[in-house]
């Protein structure tokens, strides 16, 4: 299997592009996984600006990284939230963000991603990564009691207000691949195959595959993979570290803050948690994923300087070359 493998920018914003670009090319990674978030890139300024798009592909050449896909989480989880507030002001650009009126950021936010699509493709990009936003996430515990058309209008909700960015996509031969996680409208198997069926199973929707946001939902990671093999369009790399039981927490975290040993669950490093990485990669060689592998390092108890690197070893360590030809062929050339 081989496969570009990249540093996902998002939680290298503190940081200059160009100062994560040295660093990952440092480490030997082939790629970045570019958010278009803070100065990393500005999708308005490359679709506009030549001497920008320049600019910013001379800073990957010199470097000697490629770009297979950018994310826009962000401006992707105020298209369909419900409701907007404090959260997303500081996550959101002030051009999205404006007066604050929840119907005008989640206006604007839609716009963004349509710019994004256009600014994939005068990159050459082919994918953008990103969240979907969902007005019924609040509603998970469905208690005090939801009727079922409410959860209806929810997807009708999300495919009228993705279908007109989609249609951009389409046109610009750009394809979105969601991140399946607690927030969005599909953030386990069933809420996936909601999604899909609101959009009309669409091919310029499908997945971006990241395990860790599966692992504490108790949903098996590799199934997921052979039942959307059609819909992965992207995959990142992060971990979850499930501790055993014992009796005082659970799955839904407590509101304790990242790194608490009273959680039950964590995100860490690559390959340090306890996705079944090996049978997951022997998946996505069967159903001939062929795409970039992004690291996203995100570990409150690992610092990043040695995560990036770190994982970066480990993903490399599972994408040997498939056979040429059945292992047991040989057998038959016995004389």
């Amino acid at each position: 299997m081989t496969a570009p493998v990249t540093l996902f920018t998002g939680q290298w914003a503190d940081l200059t592009l160009e100062e994560v670009a040295g660093l990952a090319s440092g480490w030997g990674y082939d790629g970045l996984e570019i958010a278009c978030s803070g100065e990393h890139l500005d999708v308005v300024r490359l679709v506009e600006d030549d001497h920008y798009l320049r600019e910013r592909k001379d800073l990957l050449e010199r470097h000697g990284l490629g770009v297979w896909a950018l994310s826009h989480h962000l401006a992707g989880q105020a298209v369909c939230d419900d409701p907007i507030d404090f959260r997303h002001q500081a996550i959101l650009s002030s051009r999205v963000w404006g007066d604050g009126d929840a119907e005008g950021v989640r206006r604007r936010a839609a716009e963004e991603l349509k710019t994004t699509a256009r600014a994939a493709r005068r990159l050459g990009v082919d994918t953008v990564v990103g969240f979907t936003g969902s007005s019924i996430w609040p509603y998970l515990a469905m208690f005090p009691p939801v009727p079922g058309e409410v959860i209806d209008r929810g997807y009708e909700d999300f495919a009228a207000r993705w279908n007109p960015i989609l249609d951009v996509f389409d046109g610009e031969g750009v394809r979105f691949a969601h991140e399946v996680h607690p927030s969005e409208i599909a953030y386990d198997h069933w809420t996936t195959v909601r999604a899909l069926d609101a959009i009309d199973h669409r091919e310029a929707f499908g997945l971006n595959w990241d395990p860790s946001h599966m692992m504490w939902q108790g949903i098996d990671p590799v199934a997921f993979i052979s039942d959307f093999a059609d819909r992965i369009y992207h995959v990142d790399c992060k971990d979850t570290r499930v501790r055993r039981p014992n009796g005082r927490y659970g799955v839904l975290g407590s509101h304790l803050p990242w790194g608490d040993q009273r959680r039950g669950w964590d995100f860490v490093s690559t390959g340090h948690g306890d996705v079944p990485w090996e049978d997951c990669f022997r998946a996505l060689r069967a159903i001939g994923y062929a795409g970039p592998i992004s690291v996203e390092w995100e570990d409150a108890g690992m610092d990043r300087l040695h995560g990036a690197p770190d994982a970066l070893g480990f993903v490399r360590s599972l994408l040997w070359e498939s056979p040429s030809a059945s292992f047991d062929a040989a057998f038959s050339n016995q004389s």
